[in-house]
């Protein structure tokens, strides 16, 4: 196995042996992906990871890692002589700046992930298989597309998610003790993925721009963003977070094309600050066009600070955005093996890590359904002691879509900066009302209420009872 591995390397993913294969950069980063994805996998279980699956995965990445032990820079260190007669100093190798901070790190995360893994058994939860339901007293019973049959409720996050074995829970939900170890669980996934994602970013950001995607730029920035986010990144007044919410960032399609468009317009104006600023160009250029010169540098200069502030704020927004396509770039026309190392090996930790968050998610997800269950068949909805009738009130789900009146993420904006916005913007929330206009309308719903329309509230309550047994309440995404 050894054997084969060192020829796949050797030989750059060309079996062919005629030297068409790919640079051993690029051959190292598919082969720690590729493990990767055999050994774990989608991660569709919260159980302890097979043995022989663990052997795998510790001993061809002790295989690949050693690459970076070669990885050396030299150092000045001070040694005795043997006799004693002075210090003397010396160049002693050292691993790389970069390997010796970030691979440690990287091994040690590594580490904490396969021990929560394997702290998954005995668990209060279980799966079943899709088609199959478990009844909570009646055994396995058939299911074609949901679990309302067997009194489960539906919903549109597993219905969505319909490769993956459905979590289980017994009928009054996990105890408190394997609750909160869930969470504590979730909580260190999540600083892991953090930390995974922080390593792969900077790592990303050393990597060098290759020139075959800078040959790829459009030759201005107004065709790379478009007419409207390139209007209003000129505008006198700017701001990223107003120009953000006039586009749709719905969904992850949308949101990766516009951060494209975005770095592509920084790269085009960095360019041609640079050109304009380069000693050749400046000796050829005339009083004048030096003049012209300093000011089409200095506004390309704010265009591209601008740029670089609005994606920061679309990071910041979305910080499970995927890979660029400058960063896609970077990694398939990357030379440096241990940038090579560190951002292969950071990137499936943070896949992990993501995998392991969404499996706890579910499990959560299901414990709450199955709580509230249980809780709306002991508690009515109806104050009795009081004799009025109390309605329950339905939240909207925080997880469900929301729709926009955009077509496109690069649509026309619905308002105007000079002009008064008249509603709600995107992301705002409307000012609190007054105490007075408060107090005003409770004392016209209290009159409306006792002056004989008790028969319109009751009927009311009826029709949301047979609402809810109809299963029409929103289900969470």
């Amino acid at each position: 196995m050894m054997k084969e591995r060192f020829a796949k390397l050797l030989l750059g993913e060309d079996m062919s042996g005629s030297g068409k294969g790919v640079c051993t950069a690029l051959a190292i980063s598919n082969a720690i992906t590729n493990l990767s994805a055999t050994v774990f996998g989608e991660l569709w279980r919260l159980e302890p990871l097979a043995a022989p699956r663990k052997a795998m995965w510790t001993r061809e990445m002790e295989w690949l890692l050693s690459v970076a032990d070669s990885i050396v820079e030299l150092i000045p260190s001070t040694q005795e002589l043997p006799d004693g007669g002075g210090q003397f100093e010396v160049m002693v190798p050292r691993p790389r700046s970069d390997l010796y901070m970030n691979l440690p790190a990287l091994k040690k995360l590594d580490a904490m992930l396969l021990a929560m893994i394997d702290e998954f058994k005995e668990t209060e939860f279980w799966y079943v298989d899709r088609g199959i339901v478990v009844d909570d007293g009646a055994g396995p019973c058939p299911s074609s597309s949901s679990a309302s049959s067997c009194g489960r409720p539906s919903s549109v996050r597993q219905e969505e998610k319909w490769w993956l074995p459905c979590p289980r829970v017994p009928p009054k939900g996990l105890p408190e003790d394997a609750r909160r170890k869930l969470q504590q669980s979730r909580d260190c996934a999540n600083q892991i993925l953090k930390a995974a994602m922080a390593i792969n970013s900077d790592v990303l950001a050393e990597m060098e721009i290759p020139e075959v995607y800078l040959e790829s730029l459009p030759k201005s920035g107004r065709s790379c963003l478009g007419e409207i986010i390139y209007r209003y990144i000129t505008a006198e007044q700017f701001s990223p977070e107003c120009l953000l919410d006039c586009l749709d960032l719905s969904s992850e399609h949308h949101t990766l094309e516009v951060a494209n468009r975005i770095e592509a317009a920084i790269h085009v104006w960095r360019l041609k600050g640079q050109k304009k600023s380069s000693p050749q160009a400046k000796s050829k250029k005339s009083w004048g066009g030096k003049v012209k010169g300093l000011v089409g540098d200095s506004k390309s200069n704010v265009l591209s600070q601008r740029a670089d502030g609005l994606l920061q704020s679309l990071r910041l927004r979305h910080p499970g955005l995927p890979q660029t396509s400058l960063d896609m770039n970077k990694i398939q026309y990357n030379k440096d093996v241990g940038q090579s190392i560190l951002e292969s090996y950071s990137r499936v930790l943070e896949s992990l890590a993501f995998n392991t968050i969404a499996r706890i998610d579910d499990v959560i997800y299901v414990d709450d359904a199955t709580k509230k269950s249980a809780a709306s068949e002991t508690v009515s909805i109806f104050n009795r002691g009081s004799g009025m009738p109390v309605q329950k009130k339905i939240s909207p789900s925080p997880f469900s879509v929301q729709h926009t009146p955009y077509g496109s993420p690069f649509a026309t904006p619905t308002f105007c900066s000079s002009t008064p916005v008249s509603g709600n913007s995107p992301g705002r929330a409307q000012p609190p009302p007054s105490k007075n206009s408060l107090q005003g309308k409770h004392e016209i719903k209290v009159e409306k209420l006792f002056s004989g329309d008790l028969e319109k509230v009751w009927t009311y309550a009826g029709n949301l009872s047979a609402r809810k047994e109809a299963g029409d309440a929103p289900e969470r995404d």
